[in-house]
């Protein structure tokens, strides 16, 4: 696999679940393989939800199949149009250029799947599939279940319901309008759709069995009835078909061969299975396939905790970029080529466990150590003064844009008689094995010559305002004393031709690898210092940043431009990510 973006040829991996798809490809079973992803418009994607839609574009891909973005849009009260065109924008993101071609498309005004396309051009919009296409069909079987003794319309209340149902190690109890017969049921569900019940009233029912060890086959709810606007039906309907039941004839419409889910769905298969049997269907089946969901060290994963941070404003917004959201790591500055290479990584099991934060992170790294532009930037300044270099004299340096890829050239930058440098990398009074500047001390100028600390001005309070040394221009590249060789470099800007920058250090939203650890309130670990926002000085081709470029301020970390802030006409940079796991050493401590 590979994108124009990233033309490295990436060998395909394997788990259990291409396993299985090779097996049955192998065999026979399907002239082609469609996969598909269906979140619930309720939220905003997150890192988990990209694993998922990783793997199932890229099984799609790997067998030249098709993968269907569905809108799971079957309950009117939690769903939101502004979710929908977030779940579009995330998901076209992370596949554009990479497996976009193997999106499923629907022809115009078709609901049955029959139309899917299985090509995808460039430059189009991405049109999803949903639920609510099947209104109409999903009832009509459900009609169907009915007509053929399947399935039954319950006035019990829902806590009448729990209570019936059993428990794991007790046998449920029969609904007693469980015996109604076929013309009733009918009758009744038909006056259901036509919003004769109040919401709770009745339920349809499937008739299973209510001794079944396995507690989601005691007669399962199918529809319940909601008499609320729909994001895109309206108030056609007011019966809306449950999740489970939805699930299974939505992957049948589409010509699904594989719906791989979260393990959570394991115990559902067999209802999955028994709706899909129960009404007879001529066509192939879909398989249900279960994966271990992704839980990532110093996060949460549930979208009700992310809204609760949203919501109580702990964080700015879904596109915080702190947030774990997909459109939070975009805006962080993350590329999609890390996310896959990462999900890749990571790979495929059966079984729940704890993925370390850093395995991410060190993807980040990874992608963006190959194209990031090198750039200088001083985020805590202290003003050197180079004593043998006349005021207002300019020499001009080159610099390397990316030492990993020739092609990016070199860069100008103006060197004058005023820089900035870090403040740390400055010491009055050095420990050990301290290498960077001292008094009387000397430390490489990257890119440029070696200088000597001669003089510490301090203010009244003592407080080192300004270093006095001179540079050893013979020390340049191509200079008389360019070999001479000091242990430190550090970076630094021109004083007066610096960039004036905003930047936020982004990191981790949580001080601890669990924020839920023995139930534990995820919100009293949050760290205070995840979103620290600095003035800072960079060199003047940073005026001419790009959104779409990345950059890693060496030394420092890698950076790119805020989207949101630069369409409202800001310039701040946020950190992508550091250039070291500062977390690992500091636990060492």
């Amino acid at each position: 696999m590979s994108s124009p973006e990233d033309p490295t040829p990436v060998v395909a991996p394997t788990d259990f679940i291409r396993d299985q798809v090779a097996g049955e490809l192998a065999a026979g079973k399907h002239p082609r393989i469609v996969t598909r992803f269906p979140p619930e418009p309720n939220g905003y994607l997150h890192i988990g939800h990209a694993k998922s839609i990783c793997l199932n574009f890229g099984i799609a891909q790997e067998n030249h199949g098709t993968c269907n973005l569905r809108m799971d849009d079957t309950n009117p009260t939690r769903e939101e149009t502004e979710y929908v065109d977030s779940i579009r924008a995330d998901v076209d993101w992370l596949i554009r250029g990479w497996a976009d071609s193997v999106l499923g498309l629907k022809e115009e005004g078709d609901t049955s799947g029959a139309g899917i396309s299985a090509v995808k051009g460039q430059g189009t919009r991405l049109e999803p599939f949903y639920a609510s296409d099947y209104f109409e069909q999903l009832y009509q079987f459900a009609v169907r279940l009915i007509e053929k003794g399947r399935a039954y319309v319950c006035d019990l209340t829902p806590e009448q319901m729990i209570e019936m149902r059993g428990t794991p190690d007790r046998p449920g109890t029969d609904s007693p309008f469980r015996s109604r017969g076929v013309a009733e049921n009918l009758d009744l569900f038909a006056r259901m759709r036509a919003g004769e019940f109040t919401d709770g009233a009745r339920v349809l029912r499937a008739k299973i069995d209510m001794n079944s060890p396995n507690i989601h086959l005691r007669d399962p709810a199918l529809y319940r009835i909601r008499h609320a606007e729909h994001h895109r039906s309206g108030a056609k309907w007011c019966v809306y078909p449950m999740y489970d039941y939805a699930h299974p004839v939505s992957d049948y419409l589409e010509g699904v061969t594989h719906s791989i889910c979260t393990l959570e769905f394991e115990v559902h298969r067999p209802f999955y299975d028994w709706v899909l049997r129960a009404l007879e269907l001529p066509r192939a089946l879909p398989r249900q396939i279960e994966f271990a969901r992704l839980n990532l060290g110093y996060t949460v994963m549930s979208k009700r905790k992310l809204l609760q941070l949203v919501e109580e404003r702990l964080v700015t917004g879904w596109s915080d970029p702190r947030m774990p959201t997909v459109c939070g790591l975009r805006r962080r500055g993350v590329r999609p080529e890390a996310i896959r290479n990462f999900a890749r990584s990571i790979g495929v099991t059966k079984y729940n466990g704890l993925t370390e934060v850093n395995v991410l992170e060190n993807a980040i790294r990874d992608d963006l150590n190959r194209v990031a532009l090198r750039r200088l930037a001083v985020l805590r300044p202290l003003k050197v003064v180079l004593t043998n270099i006349p005021s207002g004299q300019l020499l001009e340096l080159d610099a390397i844009n990316n030492p990993e890829d020739p092609a990016a050239g070199t860069r100008r930058m103006p060197f004058t008689s005023e820089l900035w440098i870090e403040q740390e990398d400055f010491m009055e009074t050095p420990p050990p094995k301290y290498f960077r500047l001292r008094p009387g001390g000397e430390v490489r100028l990257k890119y440029a010559c070696i200088i000597r600390c001669d003089e510490v001005v301090k203010d009244a309070l003592g407080q080192v305002t300004e270093l006095r040394c001179t540079a050893d221009l013979e020390t340049r590249t191509g200079g008389v004393n360019s070999a001479k060789k000091v242990k430190g470099t550090i970076h630094w800007v021109s004083a007066s031709h610096a960039q004036p920058l905003m930047v936020r250090m982004v990191d981790r939203l949580f001080t601890e690898e669990e924020p839920e650890k023995n139930g534990r309130d995820f919100k009293t670990v949050l760290n205070p210092h995840s979103l620290d926002q600095l003035s800072a000085f960079g060199e003047p081709a940073l005026g001419q940043a790009r959104v779409e470029e990345r950059y890693q301020f060496e030394r420092i970390g890698y950076f790119s431009l805020d989207p949101e802030d630069a369409a409202a006409g800001r310039t701040v940079f946020n950190r992508t990510m550091s250039m070291k796991d500062t977390w690992a050493k500091a636990a060492k401590k």
